[in-house]
Order: structure tokens, then C-alpha cells, then sequence
């Protein structure tokens, strides 16, 4: 059996797309098919007292490091002091949380999730085992300079930064874009373009109607309504404005369902009053991963025009419930989604508009709402893309073949 440690700033129950991504192709390569080959520690920060310090879920016995408050606020910019005081020693603290962990249970491979205070982590624990494997798992979709902007004492660090990147052993990008930011800082050896995936039997799965119809009646859809949808944090750089603003050039029926918590939820609330959509507008507030499907399958069109994206797992959920999906050309998206204006050659599977365009947001809804055929072309097409490269047993595969097999023989 090979143990193999994961560093992650984050994990359950604070998720997005890198932590179900982590927590889906763990739980798979534990299953019978892989002779139960793999078993996972991760090193993750606690935050909450209420969590316990270790804790085994699925495939993976979760060990939970730094500081603790009571129930905190999880955001970048929410974040208590002493909490963001833990983010910074996370490198430092997990690299001897991984030594004592090393010590018991020797690892055969380790894996950062992320280059950020994750990848320093698992770049000092390999600058002192440099015979035990490492992967880093890339998912962020900002520029190198974004970076430098968001995380300014990176500009201090860059030679080792740019270590986190050229000591790994092997790279995994979840898209081709991210795979190009990885060449661009200076690494040369093999990566493998792996994207997340989706649960497609549940996300296809028929919701049972008595569930439908209570969440339209909570959301007041009436017949008739067309219902945008998008599911996101509620940060600017998610390009929900421009789907409030939008709003004003579409159909009154047409109404806008928001699923998600973040720190510009005021703000956004202050646009759609200032636009004069508030009425059309619904904040679902947090809406768990499980609870997802029901909410896609009662809306119409799911839009999300991202300034910034890796790659997007929300779009692909979309493509497996079953409606259509408008996106902007940034980041990974191009990597799944064609448009038949963009992409003749290529059987469509969505509708793009322009980045910071509530117009183009417009247009591309109205495409959909006046042709029946395109949406059926696109949900059809979309499906099929989605069974054949992105569910999660594909992706598991992959993971299996292309990266642990190569780096644990």
C-alpha cells in the first residue's frame, strides 16, 4: 500500500472546486478496482474548534493544524487576525506536523494542493527528503502578476516561489491555460492536464417533483419565469454584477437565482437596487454541494461571466443536469465550451459572452431564449461531453495512470 501526504490549506467542510476534486479522486482510488493500493493523510488548517484535530473522511484521515476560534467566517478578507496569522505559518507549521507523520508512517509520494502556503509546506518537506516523490496540483487560474498583486510578500519569496513550481516532480493542471502559467514561470518537466470532474449520475439524476415544486414556490417561480442561475462566491471577480446589470436588457420573466455566500454580497445587493432589477434578483444564500442538482433543474440557464477561472467545475455540473450554460472565454472554460459562433468545427456545448459586459451577458441569454434548437444542440452535446471526459471515474483513471502510477513505480 502506498501512503501519500496531501497538503491543503483547506478541506472539508470549507470546499470548492480543488477540495470535492481532492475528496472525489481519493475516495474512488480507495475502491476495490485499486486494490485499495493508496491511502491519504492530509495536513489542513483547523479554524474551528468545533472540528477535531483528526478525523478520517472517506479515503483520507484529515489532520487539522493552527489556530481556532468558534464557528469563524471564512473569507480572505472576513478572516480573524490570529486565523490569517495561521494561513502565514502554515509552511512552517505543516512542514513538522509532516516530519513527526513521516516519523510514525514513512510516505512514498507527497502532494500540494495548490502553490500557495500548501506548496511551501511540501517544498521544505521535499528540499529535506528529495528521494520521496512530489506533485503539485495547480487549479488557480490568475496570472502570474495577479498573483504577485493578491499576495504581495510573493514578490519577496519569488525565487522560492518559483521553487514550489520547479522542484515538483511531476505537475497536475486542470486545464490547459493553467498548464501555460506553469510553463510560463520556468518549469520544465511533465505535466498532465487533468480536469475536475462531476458526478454525473447525480447531477443527471430526475429530483423528485414535490422537491421541485417547493423550491420554485420558495423562490416564487411562476409559470412562465425564465430562471438564470449561477452558483459562486460572492466576490467581484465572478462577474455576477454583470449578470444583475443585465438583467435591465432581458425580459421581465427572466429573473436571476444566486446560490452562494461571500463578502460582496451588499454590494451586489446595492447594484441590483441602483439597476432596478432588486425585484428579480434572489440571493438563495449558501446552497450545499448535495443540494445542487435540484436547483439547476429548476432553472433555465446557468451563467457565470468569470473574469478569472482555472477551469470551472460548476459549468460541467451544469452540462450534466441538463441546461444550457453561458460563460466568458477566460481562463480553462475554452478547454469544454464552444461556442458555434467561435467554433464551427466543433459540436457547441454553450454560449460565450464578454468579460465585464452585462450587453454581451444579454445577448448571449437572448440566443437561447429565441432558439429552442440551439438549446437542445447545446444540452444535447454538452451531455455527451461531459460522460465521456469528466466524470469523476475518468478522471480517478487518469489520476491513477497518468500520475501516481509513473511517480510510485
Amino acid at each position: 500500500m502506498k501512503r501519500i501526504l496531501i497538503f491543503s490549506l483547506a478541506y472539508t467542510p470549507y470546499v470548492g472546486g480543488a477540495e470535492i476534486a481532492i475528496k472525489e479522486t481519493t475516495t474512488r482510488l480507495g475502491f476495490a478496482e485499486y486494490r485499495g493500493e493508496y491511502l491519504f493523510d492530509m495536513i489542513t488548517l483547523r479554524f474551528d474548534r468545533n472540528l477535531p484535530k483528526v478525523e478520517r473522511i472517506g479515503n483520507v484521515t484529515i489532520h487539522r493544524i493552527g489556530f481556532i476560534e468558534d464557528s469563524p467566517r471564512i473569507s480572505d478578507r472576513s478572516l480573524p487576525f490570529y486565523l490569517k496569522v495561521a494561513k502565514v505559518l502554515f509552511p512552517v507549521t505543516s512542514f513538522f506536523k509532516a516530519l513527526s507523520l513521516h516519523y510514525h508512517h514513512p510516505y512514498d509520494m507527497i502532494w500540494a494542493l495548490m502553490a500557495n502556503q500548501a506548496g511551501f509546506g511540501a517544498l521544505l518537506f521535499k528540499l529535506t527528503h528529495p528521494r520521496i516523490p512530489y506533485l503539485l496540483e495547480l487549479q488557480d487560474g490568475n496570472s502570474l502578476e495577479q498573483i504577485k498583486l493578491r499576495q504581495p510578500v510573493v514578490r519577496f519569496l519569488w525565487p522560492l516561489y518559483i521553487r514550489v513550481y520547479t522542484k515538483a516532480d511531476a505537475i497536475k493542471a486542470i486545464s490547459i491555460f493553467i498548464e501555460r502559467l506553469a510553463r510560463e514561470i520556468g518549469y520544465h518537466g511533465r505535466i498532465e492536464v487533468i480536469p475536475n470532474g462531476v458526478d454525473v449520475l447525480k447531477f443527471s439524476a430526475l429530483i423528485p417533483e414535490n422537491r421541485l415544486l417547493e423550491l420554485k414556490a420558495r423562490y416564487g417561480k411562476r409559470i412562465g419565469d425564465i430562471f438564470l442561475f449561477t452558483a459562486s462566491r460572492l466576490v467581484l471577480s465572478r462577474g455576477v454584477e454583470d449578470v444583475i446589470r443585465a438583467l435591465k436588457h432581458l425580459p421581465l420573466e427572466v429573473k436571476f437565482l444566486i446560490a452562494g455566500e461571500g463578502d460582496d454580497r451588499e454590494k451586489l445587493e446595492q447594484i441590483a437596487k441602483e439597476t432596478g432589477v432588486e425585484s428579480r434578483v434572489i440571493f438563495a444564500a449558501h446552497v450545499s454541494h448535495d443540494d445542487l442538482p435540484a436547483f439547476l433543474k429548476i432553472s433555465d440557464i446557468f451563467v457565470r461571466p468569470s473574469i478569472i477561472e482555472g477551469m470551472g467545475s460548476a459549468f460541467i455540473e451544469a452540462f450534466a443536469a441538463g441546461i444550457p450554460v453561458v460563460a466568458t472565454p477566460v481562463g480553462g472554460i475554452p478547454d469544454f465550451l464552444f461556442d458555434p459562433e467561435k467554433n464551427p468545427d466543433k459540436g457547441p456545448t454553450g454560449v460565450f459572452c464578454n468579460p465585464r459586459d452585462p450587453e454581451s451577458v444579454a445577448r448571449a441569454v437572448k440566443r437561447y431564449l429565441d432558439d429552442p434548437a440551439l438549446v437542445a444542440m447545446v444540452v444535447k452535446n454538452a451531455k455527451v461531453l461531459v460522460e465521456e471526459k469528466y466524470d469523476w471515474n475518468t478522471i480517478t483513471r487518469d489520476m491513477h495512470e497518468n500520475i501516481f502510477n509513473p511517480l510510485l513505480k
